[in-house]
Order: C-alpha cells, then structure tokens, then sequence
C-alpha cells in the first residue's frame, strides 16, 4: 500500500471523504503563511514608492543637494535589483525560508537605521541596507509561494501576490505624504518595521522548511558577483542619465563596466560545475521572450508613479498629503482588478493573452495622461488616466511572472523568481532614467533644475512611456502568444480535452479516467499506480502552460 500524501490523516475510512482533506490545522497555516508571504510583497514594492512624497521634506531637513537626493532613492533600487538574482539562487540553496527569515530581518535594520539618520550618509546607508533586506525576501516570498500553491490554486495566490505588489506601489505614494505631513519624514521608514519584525519572528513558525536544494552543491561565487556587479553598474547608470546626459564619461563609464561584467558572466556560467543561471535556460523561448517582457513593462509600469507624483506636485503644486490622497483611487483600482477580475481574465485568456491586454491597457492610460490644459482639474485630466494605468499594471505584472515561472524547473523556484523581479527591477530602474531624461530634455531644464519639470516635460515622458508599453505587448503577442496558440485554460484540462504542453498540441485527448490521477502529486492511498490508459508522455503542468526546460 502506498503511503498517504502529506497532511492526509491515514487514520480515516478509505471510503470517507474526510481522508482526501488535509485537517483544519493544515488548511489554516497554509492560509496564514499565504497572508505573511503576500504581506511581504506588499511591504517590498510599499518601500519602493513611499519615499518619493517625502523626498522634498528630507532634502530640506538634512539640506541635502541634488545628488543627495537622488541617492536616497537610488540606493535602494541599486541594491535591490543588483541582489535580486542573486539572493533568489541563494535561497534555492540554502533554503527558502532560511532566506525570508533573514531578509525580514535586514530589512527591519536598514528601516530603523534610515528612519534615525541625521545625515545623508546614515540614510543613504540604511537605503542600501533596506534594499538588501528586501532582496533577499521577495524571491523567497514568491518561491514560497508557487510551491505552497501548486495547481489551480496558483492562480488565486499569485493573483494576491499581484494586488500586493500593485497595492504596496501606489499605497507607498498615499501614506508617504500622510506619514509626512503629519508625523515627519523618518515614519516613512518606521511604518514598515511591525511587519518585517513579525516576520522575523512567525516566518519560521509558519512556513516550511525542508525546502533546500543545496546539499553537496557548491555556490557560485563568481559568478553571482559578476552579475551582481553588471545589474548594479547597468542601474548606476541609467540613474545617472538624468544629471549626467547619454554621453558623458560617468554614464559611458558605468555601461562599459556593466558589459565587461555580463560578457565574463557569460563564460563563467558556461565553465562552473553548478552555475548561478544555467545558460541553458534560455533555450527556452518563452523564458527569453519573457525576461525581454518583463524588462520592458517593468520601464513602463514603475515609472508611472513616480511621474504622477511629481506631476502632482510641481505641476498642479499639491501639497504631499494631498498628492498622497489624489493617488489613493490607483490603490483601490489595482486591489479590485488584481482580485476580482485578474482570476478571470488568466482563466479565460491564459497568462500570455492577460499579460498583453494589460500592457495596452497601460498605454491607454499613459496615454490619457498626455493632456496638459492650462486649467488642470483633477477628476477630468488626471483620475482617468490613473485608474486605467492601475488596471495595466494589474493585468500585466503577475502574468509576466507566471509565465517565467512555469517556464523554470519546480526545483529552480527561486532561481525563476529572482529572475522574473530582477528583471523587472532593472527595467524599472532603465525605465525612470530614460523617461527623465526625456522630461527633461522637453522641459529643456539645467542639469542644476532637473528636479523641477514643465507640463511639457511630462507630456514627453508619458508619450515615451506609452510608446514603450505598446512595443512590450507587440512583442508578447509576437513571441509568447503566437508561440502559445489557441487560447488555452489555466488550470486542469477537461475530460476529452488535449493537454496542452503536448509537442505541436497533437496529444490525445484527457480519458476521464486517468484525468482524475492526471494534475495531482500522486495516487491516493490504496490505488493502484497502474495507468488506467494510454499515459502521456509528459506530466501536465496543472497550472500553466510552459516550455519545459533541461537542467
């Protein structure tokens, strides 16, 4: 007799129904480990905007300069996006929740540090700190996630795993100016300690810990500091572009560095026993098409709300409360569609078809943002344009980390989620630098006034940023929907359905017999493992459908 599947109680009747349920203590701390998983997610990308409202409250009150300024931002996406492939390998080898745990913790410090810095060095310090923290825990979070949910619950979780991160990105602008206004600047890093600091202490008490892969394997060294280096040297200098210009010998600098340190990743990777990223991973055409995805909606999706914010401000001179509350319908917006008709949409269209839909669903509301009438009013100029950018975002972000996902090994989880927001942390970090630069360049401002942009500016970085997001659908109409076909379900196929990562889609169709024993982990206790029929030549992915990749 095969034994029971884990958190069946093998105690109860074969006949009873109960036998085939995990108990009411199973099902309750796997809904508690998805609620701090989500939370920290929506913690991650809350750490990513709630700085932007109080950064003229800072500059005055630690009277920094312009470069100040721009560290306090930049050292957390440098550190973020550089350590993020990193951190999500690391945690494939040392274990997911040894890696959460940690991250929860490092952040917590960098929080308290930038909140009680009375200078730029303590705060730029404690940015780069916070940012490691948060490296570290969002691709064990999201690695964690898709192996506590397999399956057609996948959906629903990485669904809250989408309206946290939409949530968290525009939440941060709306409690960064309360928090400002009110309280001062440095609660804008307090506010987030409770719950990385409940982490720290529930993380190990909920989450499983017999997840590690690393036994008898040895870490990359070199090449995780190559990559490292060439991410953070490539973000370096596209935050640069904006003071510094496309050609001057800073930029030029750091994009050489980062070239040099990509090319002797490449070769490293190609040499290692065990390497950081298996080139062989990108043999897959949908893993590639979906990293260049995920790159480029990343550049058009984050940086949407740092240019309303700014908009906000300097061209309707809102004051940062008020800025904070005029961003809180895009909170809203993106919570409702990321819950309530993200599910939908993946089930109806598939993850490659969303994932397109919401990226010229953005354009649209870039688009909407383009008008700049000399008597500006909030309801008519501006919250449309918001609400239909919070709609692309949630439809667009999570489908572009599922179908990386599901084209990654089950035990490269972390791998495959470190790669997914890494990429989109780099396109991010690209995306703002450029479309700044293009505001600038319109608003035809001194390098000395870059933080001060005209409607014109805006208006030119909105055009560019609609551009991009419209390029980035054509592409994954291009490569990843036309490669995927017929629309197709996700979630389990129905009886008499083929299974749909079948070579050229020409499997026999699911007899109902095996379907019931087909997108499971395995027999239930007692059964016989015997195929009732013919058996398919690959296992369905009950999830997604995918391009199965060679280690």
């Amino acid at each position: 007799m095969s034994a029971a599947p884990a958190g069946v109680d093998p105690q109860l009747d074969r006949r009873g129904s109960a036998r085939s349920w995990p108990s009411d203590r199973a099902r309750l701390r796997r809904r508690a480990a998805a609620v701090l998983l989500v939370s920290a997610q929506f913690v991650v990308m809350l750490d990513t905007s709630i700085v932007n409202v109080a950064l003229p409250s800072i500059q005055r009150d630690l009277a920094l300069g312009p470069g100040g300024v721009a560290w306090v931002v930049n050292a957390y996406v440098l550190a973020f996006g550089g350590l993020l492939l990193l951190a999500g390998r690391a945690a494939d080898v040392v274990g997911r929740r040894r890696m959460f745990v940690l991250g929860a913790g490092v952040f917590t410090v960098g929080s308290l540090v930038a909140g009680t810095a009375n200078g730029e060095g303590a705060l730029v310090v404690g940015r780069l700190v916070q940012g490691t923290g948060a490296a570290a825990l969002s691709p064990a979070a999201m690695s964690l996630l898709l192996l506590t949910f397999p399956g057609a619950s996948r959906v629903r979780a990485m669904s809250a795993w989408g309206a946290a991160s939409t949530l968290g990105g525009a939440t941060g602008v709306v409690a960064g100016g309360l928090l400002t206004e009110t309280h001062g600047w440095s609660w804008v890093f307090f506010a987030t300690m409770p719950l990385t600091a409940v982490a720290v202490v529930i993380g190990p008490l909920l989450l499983d810990g017999t997840d590690s892969t690393g036994r008898g394997r040895r870490f990359d060294v070199v090449g995780s500091a190559t990559i490292s280096g060439a991410v953070i040297a490539l973000s370096h200098a596209a935050l640069s572009l904006p003071d510094h210009g496309w050609a001057s010998p800073h930029v030029v600098a750091a994009t050489g560095a980062a070239l040099i340190l990509l090319v002797v990743f490449v070769r490293v990777e190609r040499i290692v026993p065990d390497p950081l990223v298996p080139l062989v991973i990108f043999r897959s055409r949908v893993l590639s098409a979906g990293v260049v995805v995920a790159v480029l909606g990343g550049a058009a999706r984050a940086s949407t709300f740092v240019l309303v914010a700014l908009y906000l401000q300097q061209t309707m001179l809102l004051a940062p409360a008020a800025a904070g509350l005029a961003m809180l319908p895009t909170s809203l917006t993106g919570l409702a569609v990321s819950m309530l008709v993200l599910p939908r949409v993946l089930t109806a269209l598939g993850p490659e078809r969303s994932m397109a839909l919401g990226l010229v669903i953005l354009a649209l509301g870039h688009v909407s943002l383009l008008r700049t009438p000399a008597e500006m009013l909030y309801l008519r100029d501006v919250l449309p344009g918001l609400l239909l950018v919070a709609t692309g975002v949630a439809l667009s972000f999570t489908p572009t980390t599922m179908v990386i996902a599901a084209a990654m090994p089950t035990e490269r989880a972390g791998l495959a989620s470190g790669l997914a927001s890494s990429s989109t942390q780099v396109g991010a970090s690209l995306g703002l630098a450029a479309f700044t630069a293009v505001a600038i360049s319109a608003s035809d401002a001194a390098p000395t006034e870059a933080a001060t942009l005209s409607p014109a500016g805006f208006s030119a970085a909105f055009l560019a940023a609609a551009a991009v997001a419209l390029i980035t659908a054509l592409i994954a109409l291009t490569l990843l929907v036309r490669r995927s076909g017929p629309v197709r379900r996700v979630g389990p196929p129905r009886a008499g359905e083929p299974f749909p990562d079948q070579p050229g889609g020409s499997s026999a169709p699911v007899p109902r017999a095996s379907r019931r024993i087909a997108h499971t982990d395995g027999p239930p206790s007692g059964m016989s493992t015997r195929p009732v029929t013919a058996k398919p030549t690959r296992r369905y992915n009950a999830t997604l459908p995918s391009e199965e990749v060679s280690r």
